[in-house]
């Protein structure tokens, strides 16, 4: 693929980043796509290796090695063309995506993996320019009607699908504009929200319609969740009214910190923190929770954590620490152990760049009051893992000044109110219980009623929530019709 000698010719180039002391002023993105130049050169690198196991690294299965020889060769058109067959939103994870399709690359043995991902960006916001994402509405119409229950990557892209499949699809979201986490969750300087409205505009000329503001099947829901919903719409209901049922809502509850001083004012849950400045963001209103001069403290080492950092810089925070529980990472992977898996590695993000010191193997003990209600200060520990157990290092305890304490720890399960108003069967985690393979997957115990993404699987990644809306699509399109073209 590419050019025969490309791998041996030329080097991974990593695409540009606005200066940090510049893109802190802001929350655009700031990460440049390749010339097309640069795109070819990067597409000539992608090796003839026999077996692409970037292809089985990608969640959705992306014909990678094709659209790295169509740039190759200026076939940007085509290149789009293939990287739409199996992925929905490209745009978005060609921005967000960690790539464990780099992981998986051939070339990655021995020396730095083709730009996948930077390829993939410069294909999708190429075609975007040139006017190649174009509706496409069905030519035929089923009579079958769908409802999609959330509006995040799984949901859209099990909406776009069944939509150009015939269906009369309808998408039910609680919040006030649909995305999901790509929406609210993931800030705007990593995933520009004009990139979801052109989606949603194409999806609504295929024929699909969105009602937000709407909550299904429950009215309460747990600490720490956002709902801007008006309307409430019961399981009975809904159930009656389509053909079938898809649920998309993700994995939401977040993972609390049980510790003395949780209930102190400036302790916050990550999302309590993002969603707010997304709103600001899009013009909804100041966020109430700031970051301004104070000493910030995140609690947890993954993508949301590193999203809080990169916020807290924005609003000029005077520190921020960032404690992980796991020890660090070592900075290169064990290529001859993890290879074409996604390997143990220290990860550093661009927010971290931007300023944050990170500490690992620390446990929090306790969150200290003023006096008057407030956090003030944390207490912790460092700790050790012996035989898969946490033990605390005895004499290790410290503390540190925290004006502002943000738990990104994770999340544990979906809304039970939701799964449980349909009647639908928890797995021993608290999922929808859907299996993945065979005659009737993604199907719940319920009649009609379908799950995928992070509602089924757990809280993972936004490409592997649209391998699941994009499968279950199919699955529900063969239950309607008893056949399906729709790819799975």
């Amino acid at each position: 693929m590419g050019k025969p000698t490309g791998f041996m010719e030329f080097q991974r180039l990593s695409e540009a980043y606005e200066p940090v002391e510049a893109r802190l002023k802001h929350y655009k993105e700031f990460v440049g796509h390749l010339s097309d130049a640069d795109a070819k050169t990067q597409g000539a690198r992608c090796m003839d290796c026999g077996i692409p196991f970037c292809n089985n690294g990608c969640p959705v299965n992306n014909i990678i090695p094709d659209w790295n020889d169509l740039v190759y060769r200026g076939n940007w058109e085509e290149a789009i063309a293939v990287l739409h067959s199996t992925n929905n939103f490209p745009e978005f994870t060609g921005r967000i995506c960690p790539a464990p399709c780099e992981a998986a690359c051939t070339l990655g043995i021995n020396e730095a993996p083709v730009g996948i991902k930077s390829i993939e960006h410069a294909i999708i916001d190429k075609a975007w320019e040139n006017g190649w994402v174009k509706p496409q509405p069905a030519t035929t119409k089923s009579g079958k009607k769908v409802a999609v229950v959330g509006g995040g990557p799984a949901g859209l892209a099990a909406a776009q699908q069944l939509a150009r499949a015939g269906h009369d699809v309808t998408v039910f979201e609680k919040n006030d504009r649909v995305g999901g986490l790509l929406r609210y969750g993931i800030p705007d300087f990593k995933l520009e929200k004009g990139l979801i409205d052109r989606r949603v505009e194409q999806m609504q000329a295929e024929g699909v319609t969105f009602r937000t503001k709407t909550i299904v099947g429950t009215k309460t829901l747990p600490a720490g969740i956002v709902n801007d919903a008006t309307t409430v719409i019961s399981a009975e209901q809904l159930s009656k009214d389509f053909d079938a049922v898809i649920l998309t809502g993700g994995s939401e509850v977040p993972r609390d910190l049980p510790v003395p001083g949780r209930e102190l004012k400036g302790v916050h849950y990550a999302l309590e923190f993002l969603i707010p400045q997304n709103k600001e963001v899009a013009g909804d209103g100041k966020n109430p929770i700031r970051a301004d001069g104070k000493h910030v403290v995140v609690i947890g080492g993954g993508d949301t954590g590193s999203d809080c950092v990169g916020t807290s810089n924005r609003h000029g925070a005077a520190s921020i620490t960032q404690f992980e529980v796991m020890p660090k990472p070592p900075v290169e992977e064990n290529k001859a152990l993890s290879w074409p898996y996604w390997p143990l590695k220290l990860r550093t993000s661009s927010s971290h760049d931007e300023g944050c010191t990170r500490d690992f193997a620390v446990s929090t003990k306790e969150l200290v009051s003023d006096g008057n209600g407030n956090v003030k200060a944390l207490k912790a520990v460092r700790v050790e893992w012996k035989d898969g157990k946490m033990v605390e290092v005895a004499g290790s305890e410290f503390e540190i000044p925290a004006d502002l304490v943000l738990l990104a720890m994770g999340f544990t399960n979906p809304v039970a109110g939701l799964l449980e108003a349909f009647g639908v069967d928890k797995d021993a985690r608290g999922n929808a219980k859907a299996t993945t393979d065979g005659n009737g997957c993604y199907a719940t115990n319920v009649p009609k009623v379908f799950a995928a993404g992070d509602v089924r699987r757990g809280q993972s990644l936004v490409v592997w929530a649209i391998r699941e809306g994009r499968q279950a699509a199919r699955e529900v399109d063969v239950f309607l019709t008893g056949a399906s073209v729709l790819p799975r």
